[in-house]
């Protein structure tokens, strides 16, 4: 569910009205935006405070004071006097003392070696237009901050300068690395074009302000959304419950796209996996496939409808020697199919198909660019939204899913609530990602879950996996490969039970 600003405001009014104190929420927030800053900043560093006068920036100083104890050197910027901050933050800040460093210009400071966090406490969702030029300029120095010493910047519940509810930003709007969003999601996080903005999501819950109206037609992943969907195995599950997947990839050339999307399949549960070659591949791809994938020859595509599989992965690095073979499989396979790369170009060459598989369960799952070659035969999306685009195209094809890519990953289905990603990070911009992405989520669908929540699963932990890649190997994200994303995998899948961000 999404909200807007003005339906939080309204949960924080009945929550006061309850006798809930704003100090409790402040206390609450501040201790859950310090652990985003743990998990996204694991390494303690400086942490600069970037603060206003409001109670957003009451939150930034509890959780500085949570952060101390970590060994966090803290830093202040500040809007104006602290006479003029509000009574909570004006607490707060003569608490902490002596322990943080006021600053007049953070961008000229040295600070010792190690990693630099920016938190942005100058505005909250109360705030609307243009930015007031004191708080211009904290804004703007703390985007040279990130830009210029690479600090992370976290943004709390929505980047200053950011509209909360429809994603415009004004001049020298917070670039943040992390959103950590208190209590409800605001729609504007998830607009086109905020993404640049608001980066990584990670919602803080809040219970006194669990209740309110929204948009129930847009879900925001999260751990707390997606683990109590993910089916917990039976102690005498065995290999077949696990599901069988069939994966049609590789072709000379593109052999790393196969072993990539068997690997993401195995990590992600799949109990047995089998990848289907012609002969002249056979020998090229079968000594580079791990040992669990079985790896049949087959004389023609078309064979794999008589065989017997639980899902099927159809497209990476697939090539287009057999594309009439391959879109007849397209065209009547049965099974759940998790169609990709070299298979979806050939749905955009054949709309026919596509429009022959719209009550077959499929889930298509474009970048940007093969959005662009499937939308030439569907006239009228000039113009659309990410959202509205793929839900125009799922709304009258009830077996479709559509998962379309990009920093902020949309997913929709008839009769779903569509789903926005919140993990990742943009070192994942490199090649075989998706290939990734297409092993994972037949592995789920080959578990009998719906090609929705397969979708969602898929999309959540292999952003989560490129984010542990840069944590536990203490990695720049730029070096980040799709080979790590799959060895980070069952990593992510243990945080997402364990309901981390």
């Amino acid at each position: 569910m999404t909200v807007t600003c003005r339906q939080m405001q309204q949960c924080e009014e009945a929550a006061f009205a309850r006798g809930v104190s704003a100090a409790a929420l402040m206390e609450e927030a501040g201790r859950g935006i310090a652990k985003v800053v743990r998990q996204f900043a694991p390494r303690a560093g400086s942490l600069v405070l970037f603060l206003g006068k409001g109670n957003n920036a009451g939150d930034a100083l509890v959780a500085a004071r949570e952060l101390v104890a970590d060994g966090w050197r803290l830093y202040a910027r500040l809007s104006g006097e602290p006479a003029a901050m509000k009574a909570l933050p004006r607490q707060h800040l003569a608490t902490l003392g002596s322990l943080v460093h006021l600053l007049k210009d953070a961008c000229a400071h040295d600070f010792p070696a190690g990693p630099i966090v920016s938190l942005d406490g100058l505005l909250g969702i109360g705030a609307q237009g243009p930015m007031k030029p004191e708080l211009q300029v904290l804004a703007r120095e703390m985007n040279l901050l990130r830009t210029q010493r690479h600090a992370v910047t976290i943004a709390m519940d929505i980047p200053s300068g950011l509209d909360g509810d429809h994603g415009d930003a004004c001049e020298d709007a917070v670039e943040a690395d992390v959103t950590a969003v208190v209590a409800q999601m605001k729609a504007g996080l998830v607009e086109d074009g905020a993404d640049h903005y608001v980066g990584r999501i990670a919602l803080v819950p809040l219970p006194d302000l669990a209740q309110t109206d929204g948009d129930a037609q847009a879900e925001v992943l999260t751990p707390q959304l997606l683990r109590s969907r993910l089916p917990r195995r039976a102690n005498d599950m065995h290999k077949g419950d696990a599901g069988r997947i069939g994966i049609l990839a590789g072709s000379p050339g593109f052999l790393g796209a196969a072993e990539l999307a068997c690997r993401g399949a195995i990590r992600a549960g799949a109990g047995l996996v089998t990848l289907l070659v012609p002969e002249k591949v056979y020998p090229l791809l079968a000594p580079r496939m791990p040992a669990e994938v079985m790896v049949k020859m087959i004389d023609d595509y078309r064979d794999v409808l008589d065989m017997r599989f639980d899902a099927l992965a159809i497209g990476p690095g697939l090539g287009f020697e057999h594309e009439k073979e391959i879109v007849e499989v397209l065209k009547k396979a049965k099974a759940p199919t998790v169609v990709d790369a070299d298979a979806l170009t050939m749905l955009a060459q054949h709309p026919e198909v596509m429009d022959a598989t719209g009550k077959l369960p499929r889930l298509m799952t474009p970048h940007p660019g093969e959005m662009d070659r499937l939308l030439r035969n569907f006239p009228g999306w000039h113009g659309m939204s990410r959202r509205r685009l793929v839900e125009s195209l799922t709304e009258s094809a009830p077996g479709r899913t559509l998962l379309l890519k990009g920093t902020r990953t949309v997913i929709a289905t008839q009769g779903q609530a569509t789903m926005f990603n919140t993990t990742g990070h943009p070192g994942m911009a490199s090649g075989g990602m998706g290939d990734v992405l297409t092993g994972v989520c037949a592995a789920f669908a080959a578990q009998r879950l719906s090609l929705h929540l397969a979708a969602g699963l898929g999309a959540w932990l292999c952003g989560r996996a490129a984010e542990r890649f840069v944590s536990q190997e203490l990695a720049a994200m730029e070096s980040v490969g799709a080979s790590d994303v799959t060895a980070h995998l069952g990593g992510a899948l243990r945080d997402l039970k364990e309901g981390c961000f």
